[in-house]
């Protein structure tokens, strides 16, 4: 069974970091396209980062430059950080990884960046 676990939210202040974390299991860990998506308030799901197989990266214009995604495959994790935070990046953090055909959804971490 695919399980997927984010943790590391919170609450910062503006100009913060986090590092969120997305640990994997129910599955061989690598090969497989992995995303970060977003949901704020009253606003639908929004694409953050992707990594693929091969280790390509891509970004949303509006985190880009400031945040990182990456994986490590000993420890069948999945990672965001972030840094400059904004109030404008306030939302669920949820990880999406492909398995197969499969995309697979965690139940989110909360990120709010208030002062």
């Amino acid at each position: 069974e695919v399980q997927l676990v984010e943790s590391g939210g919170g609450l910062v202040q503006p100009g913060g970091s986090l590092r969120l974390s997305c640990a994997a299991s129910g599955f061989t860990f690598g090969n497989n396209y992995m995303t970060w998506v977003r949901q704020a308030p009253g606003k639908g799901p929004e694409w953050v980062s992707s990594i693929k197989s091969g280790g390509s990266t891509s970004y949303a214009t509006s985190v880009r430059g400031r945040f990182t995604i990456s994986r490590d495959t000993a420890k069948n994790t999945l990672y965001l950080q972030m840094n400059s935070l904004k109030s404008e990046d306030t939302a669920v953090y949820k990880c999406k990884i492909r398995v197969g055909y499969n995309d697979y959804t965690g139940q989110g971490t909360q990120v709010t960046v208030s002062s």
